[in-house]
């Protein structure tokens, strides 16, 4: 039998996230091969599925895929446990499905019933881990005008963005593609909550208002100074959270929509900036913490 080092095992962990039991056991299997090792841990993954299905799937993949005319796009997260597994064929294939019934379904459904649902549990057997369909949303131009898709870092960071022309022929041209793809990448760098000042509910600016109001006190400012203070601040924040109002990143002098205003009298045509999504992968999913290598190795060891 061949020597499995603790070296190896820990190698096995790291790219497959499995038990050191688990890790060992292939290693022995594998006769120390790691890739092998690998194949085992996949393939013994069917067992397993029933407890991994409760596990959080926190990493995975944001897609996006627009539609034949670019006047629409669908944008989606699929989660799952581990980034090893998120770079398997089989699971970004699976991405490919739940984009592909994005596109045929009405706004609003939850995806995951039916065919695409027995393919994840089948995948969920398969790999070992758990997957979900966390969201997706559709973006759309009802008139003239076209949809810009942009992810970033491998699926880290996914944007969908709407640009309307007042005509169809202001939407060929490369100058609106050229700015459409310019929000895209602002929208993925700076993060924005909104649209616009328009659509900030007065409930968010409130508890903005409170937090700022919370920051001052504990620095010490005067009761009678904040109102005027935290007005500075609460302006600021809105420049921040609305992409049309974001110091574009492209030109810093310039805000996202005078550049907008600025290629509408380039064309001769009126530009609106219609809609936007933006995901960010695992956001807003608390991430628990295993026990780290050392402990599993104690344990195995017999110490704890």
């Amino acid at each position: 039998m061949a020597q499995i080092s603790m070296a190896q095992v820990k190698e096995l962990r790291e790219r497959t996230q499995a038990g050191l039991n688990d890790c060992k056991s292939a290693l022995e299997e594998a006769g120390g091969d790691i890739e092998k090792a690998v194949e085992i841990i996949l393939k013994k993954g069917l067992a397993k599925s029933a407890q991994r299905a409760g596990k959080v799937a926190s990493e995975g993949v944001v897609a996006a895929r627009l539609a034949a005319d670019g006047k629409s796009g669908v944008l989606v997260e699929v989660n799952i446990q581990t980034d090893f597994a998120a770079r398997n064929p089989e699971f970004l294939g699976f991405v490919d499905e739940v984009l592909a019934a994005a596109e045929a379904a009405p706004d609003g459904v939850e995806l995951g019933t039916g065919k695409l649902e027995a393919t994840r549990q089948a995948l969920v057997g398969k790999l070992g881990e758990n997957i979900t369909i966390r969201r997706w949303r559709r973006v759309a131009v009802t008139g003239p005008g076209l949809v810009q898709s942009y992810v970033h870092m491998g699926g880290k960071v996914g944007v969908l963005v709407a640009v309307g022309t007042a005509e169809a022929a202001a939407a060929a041209r490369p100058e609106v593609a050229e700015f459409a793809e310019n929000v895209a990448m602002q929208a993925a760098a700076m993060a924005p909550l909104f649209l616009d000042l328009g659509e900030v509910p007065e409930a968010i600016k409130a508890k903005q208002a409170e937090i700022f109001d919370a920051q001052l006190a504990e620095e010490g400012k005067p009761e009678k100074v904040r109102p005027k203070i935290i007005e500075g601040k609460i302006q600021k924040w809105l420049k921040e959270a609305c992409l049309r109002e974001q110091q574009s990143v492209i030109d810093t002098d310039k805000t996202v929509d005078q550049l907008r205003a600025e290629l509408s009298r380039t064309i001769g045509s009126a530009v609106e900036l219609a809609a936007f999504a933006r995901f960010e992968r695992g956001e807003g999913i608390e991430k628990p913490q295993g026990p780290d290598f050392a402990d599993e190795v104690a344990k195995m060891a017999g110490g704890g």
